[in-house]
């Protein structure tokens, strides 16, 4: 085996072919890194106005709340003279106070903060109500869908951004969560205070036995209806959720349905149709840690596409009609059945009831039925119960 040598001449370059490359170098124009991003990333200008600015920083605040709740709390361990403190605080929190299981401890002047109008003016989030409620009995608000994050369901229920209380006096709402969420120092302190309390069959329990005007807000279709959170649809894990219909018929809570336009709209989520790898794995996350974890991307804090922050998107949660409950201590499960298929009815179609006045009938129309060309103009596909 032989090896080519090179010869002094093919190892060097002319005066010529030295100035043939340069000049070709300079004809050609290079594409600074910045101007190949630009071409992709569709960045924020310079000058936005003041509202705005403070609008995305109440969201970014939000979303990154746990993180910063967590490294507070790591850097304040990080003061030994604070250590007995911090003891007596976790001592407090995971073994003394158990708020988040007996109506939390709501606190008027934090849920009214400005910081919450700037959070809810962002997508803008609002309501829409269709009946009054009377503060004589209990109320289970169910919400849909549940969204990747659920932040419709904060900024109506958590926080009187929307005016919730105003528009119903004597209601006294409590948006339920993961009892998890309660296990983060610092972090359970703020939802505590907007009155978040766990999503427990305890804790649903006593805060309903609270009478008259007491309502909790359940995200029905919970971590297994965030899978299918995509752009333009509104697919409900519903059809098996049993326990919030008993739950409302034990404490004869009206049940009133809830269903947020917009709230599937905030994120992108990676294609993970049922059958796909990506879907699978988020199934088995979902069954070890009990919540999943969704592959979603929304916009920066400096550009419009790309980042975790949500998409400028209104949301707007119609708020139904109650429906009537009457109390029962152990509902057979054709009572459920019964009250669930009331309730279905409610969000998913017509139903038409021909009460003869004066050769006319009044039409009851579901809440997806009357809103959806109003508020779901850019659906990909109708509402469907997929489990």
């Amino acid at each position: 085996m032989s090896l080519r040598r090179l010869s002094n001449a093919s190892r060097s370059l002319s005066a010529t072919s030295l100035r043939d490359k340069l000049s070709m170098l300079s004809t050609t124009p290079l594409v600074p890194v910045a101007t190949a991003l630009q071409a992709n990333i569709d960045f924020v200008p310079a000058k936005v106005p003041r509202k705005r600015r403070l609008q995305m920083l109440a969201v970014a605040l939000w979303s990154v709340l746990i993180i910063l709740a967590t490294v507070s709390f790591l850097l304040l361990c990080s003061y030994p003279p604070l250590w007995p403190l911090l003891a007596m605080y976790l001592v407090w929190a995971n073994w003394i106070d158990k708020s988040s299981e007996h109506g939390g401890r709501t606190s008027p002047w934090f849920r009214s903060l400005k910081i919450w109008t700037y959070f809810a003016d962002y997508y803008p989030a609002s309501f829409l109500k269709e009946a009054d409620l009377p503060a004589d009995r209990p109320y289970l608000f169910g919400y849909h869908p549940h969204g990747i994050i659920g932040m419709g369901a904060l900024a109506t229920f958590a926080t009187e951004a929307t005016g919730f209380s105003a528009a119903f006096p004597g209601i006294k709402p409590h948006l339920l969560t993961l009892a998890s969420n309660f296990n983060i120092p610092l972090y359970r302190d703020v939802i505590l205070a907007l009155g978040i309390c766990s999503v427990s069959k305890r804790s649903c329990s006593n805060i309903l036995k609270g009478g008259p005007g007491s309502a909790i807000t359940i995200v029905v279709g919970g971590a297994a209806e965030s899978l299918s959170a995509h752009p333009g649809t509104a697919d409900l894990t519903l059809r098996r959720r049993l326990g919030f219909i008993k739950l409302a018929i034990r404490h004869g809570a009206d049940l009133v349905p809830v269903f947020s336009f917009g709230e599937n709209d905030i994120y992108e989520q990676m294609p993970n149709e049922p059958g796909t790898t990506v879907y699978k794995l988020q199934e088995k996350f979902k069954s070890v840690f009990g919540f999943t974890l969704p592959l979603f991307h929304g916009r920066g804090l400096l550009n419009y596409n790309l980042g975790l922050m949500p998409y400028r998107r209104q949301i707007v949660a119609v708020i139904g009609r109650p429906i009537h409950v009457t109390q029962t201590e152990n509902p057979t499960l054709e009572e459920v059945m019964r009250m669930q298929k009331l309730y279905i009815e409610e969000l998913e179609r017509c139903a038409s009831s021909h009460t003869l006045f004066a050769h006319s009938f009044i039409v009851s129309r579901s809440i997806w039925n009357t809103y959806k060309d109003v508020f779901a103009k850019a659906r990909t596909r109708e509402l469907s119960i997929i489990a």
